[in-house]
């Protein structure tokens, strides 16, 4: 087994890092670059930004936040939301970024991810695939955060973005994200054992027992979690930014617990693998 990879993923409305259950009711949380750099500093291994509304918008906005983001942290940065053209992903790379991820364009054109990875390399394109269970046990691929409908069943999404040049998959379950519930172990496991590229699991951890239990089961390359990190930065760094202009913070201002989520630290995640067997970056 190579070395698993811890990667917290910020998700972002405008200027805030926001969080919500099934990609939807997003609150805000705080800053992300206050969350980036203490996930640098306590051992992630990479970074994830999402721009969350970049498709309804038609733009992604995080070039301001990236460059300052890369200016001080020294691990590779994905991002996503918004990527449609080359060119989107060439600004994207001048601000800081190291990989992009595409889902969107990818869907509608396929060829984007030949045309991307050809111009910039495999291992800088990550396709993000947000999968939908359905009644008949078959997931099938979303877009926009898992609003819109596309009938492409995950399976054959996820060879087919291999096929196509993909350098890794960031595998999202809509259904699990959010909850603290688990990872979902059936989609995760079909989809690691399908594909010949890295595939990233995201969507459910409520504990470091959930991030342990799917690389266990799975064999994944990396995980990436949001909930559990960003609830225990919360509880040791109160205040830290205005946020009465931008989206819904009763959460952030309620001082309610997180519910079924056991927050963790990153160092706690990889003594635990350590422990059991399951090698880590660092």
């Amino acid at each position: 087994m190579s070395n698993i990879r811890i990667i917290p993923r910020l998700d972002i409305k405008g200027p805030n890092l926001v969080k919500g259950i099934h990609l939807e009711g997003l609150r805000v949380l705080g800053k992300p670059e206050h969350f980036a750099k203490f996930y640098y500093e306590n051992g992630a291994d990479e970074l994830i930004f999402q721009d969350v509304v970049a498709s309804l918008y038609e733009r992604n906005s995080l070039q301001d936040i990236i460059s300052r983001t890369a200016r001080e942290i020294f691990i590779p940065l994905t991002v996503g939301g918004g990527i449609r053209t080359l060119e989107d992903i060439r600004s994207v790379l001048r601000a800081g970024a190291d990989k992009v991820s595409i889902n969107t364009a990818a869907i509608k054109n396929p060829g984007f991810i030949l045309e991307a990875s050809r111009k910039f390399g495999s291992s800088t394109i990550v396709i993000a695939m947000e999968c939908i269970r359905q009644e008949d046990g078959k997931y099938l691929v979303y877009t926009d955060n898992g609003r819109e409908y596309t009938g492409i069943e995950a399976t054959v999404w996820a060879k087919q973005a291999e096929e196509m040049g993909a350098g890794e998959l960031l595998l999202t379950s809509v259904d699990k994200e959010g909850t603290g519930s688990g990872f979902d172990a059936v989609l995760t496991k079909t989809i690691a054992d399908l594909v010949n590229i890295p595939v990233i699991a995201h969507g459910g951890a409520g504990s470091s027992d959930d991030v342990f239990n799917i690389i266990r089961d799975s064999g994944v390359d990396a995980v990436s979690i949001a909930s559990v990190l960003h609830y225990q930065f919360i509880k040791g760094n109160k205040g830290g930014g205005d946020f009465s202009q931008e989206g819904n913070v009763s959460f952030l201002n309620s001082g309610k617990d997180f519910g079924k989520i056991k927050s963790c630290s990153l160092q706690q995640i990889k003594e635990q693998l350590l422990k059991n067997g399951i090698p880590t970056r660092n």
